[in-house]
């Protein structure tokens, strides 16, 4: 059972005096490229640099007295546990954050920066569940998944359902794939509150674990985490996979050199920083310009907290 439209317009209520409602810009030397109008919404402006504010805040808001009082813990490589540790912060409740040891240092110094308590622990999915149970058990913090999560998914619907607000008349909407949760917010806003509007997915072919999802009907796992997309590494939920088999109409996988120049291409024709996980989406329309020639496009720029002494470019 997918979440209701009425579900979507009360996570809007609920997040909407703690997020920005951030701007939509385009290109015009882009949309020569692509030979399409794409419309881009800047989640990279977003508090904390994310669209995960959204999420974080409403599943926070969403939590009972005796669950605030005691805390919430999350693991992430960065995004999330930035976002966890702002709305937590903002709405005065302890935060823990487990992160692998290898998440980039501007979203380690941005977490502690806003106050969560960080526990480092090995960069594999396996440690960093385990280390956040330990934490559960000992602290009684509810533990918040990044992704799997269906307040946080509502939360993330939120982008979209502002993107559609604004431009009711789009015909797609494009975000990258890593856990699940944008992708599927994005499916339900565009099916509730877009007219005849398709959702797509891009992800990385080094990690195409929920495009091989999709095909197979059951949740695929990926080998390796080898991508410069480092907020996708991730693997699809059994909350969210439900949403993404009815809603999604299909995945594109783009490689690392297209993600590297869709993301170079932002940054000089746009003049704005975002992180290589935002940049996919863009390299899946350019990959597929034939295909999607003459749609009327919106990507959600995902977040912008990129280590500026480490750009691919």
């Amino acid at each position: 059972m997918i979440p209701s439209k009425q579900d979507i317009l009360n996570a809007y209520n609920c997040v909407k005096p703690f997020v920005h409602r951030t701007p939509v810009l385009s290109s015009s030397a882009i949309n020569e490229l692509a030979g399409t109008s794409i419309l881009f919404k800047c989640e990279n402006f977003q508090k904390m640099g994310a669209f995960k504010m959204r999420g974080a805040v409403n599943a926070i808001q969403n939590l009972s007295e005796i669950q605030k009082e005691k805390g919430v813990v999350t693991h992430s490589s960065g995004n999330f546990g930035q976002a966890v540790a702002l709305a937590s912060n903002e709405l005065g409740i302890k935060a823990y954050v487990v992160m692998p040891e290898n998440a980039p240092s501007v979203k380690k110094e941005a977490v502690l920066g806003y106050g969560a308590e960080v526990i480092f622990c090995e960069s594999t999915l396996k440690a960093r569940e385990a280390t956040s149970k330990k934490i559960v058990q000992e602290k009684g913090a509810t533990f918040l998944h990044p992704s799997n999560n269906l307040d946080v998914i509502l939360g993330n619907a939120t982008a979209t359902l502002e993107l559609l607000e604004e431009y009711p008349t789009l015909d797609v909407v494009l975000t990258p794939v890593g856990g699940g949760g944008l992708i599927a917010g994005t499916a339900l806003s565009a099916y509730y509150f877009g007219k005849n509007c398709k959702t797509i997915g891009g992800e990385p072919s080094n990690v195409n674990d929920a495009f091989r999802s999709l095909k197979s009907g059951v949740i695929e796992t990926n080998e390796t985490s080898n991508t410069i997309a480092d907020g996708l590494r991730t693997n699809l939920g059994d909350i969210n996979f439900p949403i993404i088999q009815k809603l999604l109409k299909e995945i594109i996988c783009v490689e690392e050199l297209e993600i590297v120049e869709a993301m170079k291409l932002i940054w000089e024709r746009m003049k704005i920083m975002v992180e290589p996980s935002s940049a996919v989406p863009l390299a899946a329309v350019l990959q597929q310009k034939e295909k999607l020639k003459g749609q009327k496009i919106g990507i959600i720029l995902s977040g912008g907290n990129v280590d500026v002494k480490n750009l691919p470019f």
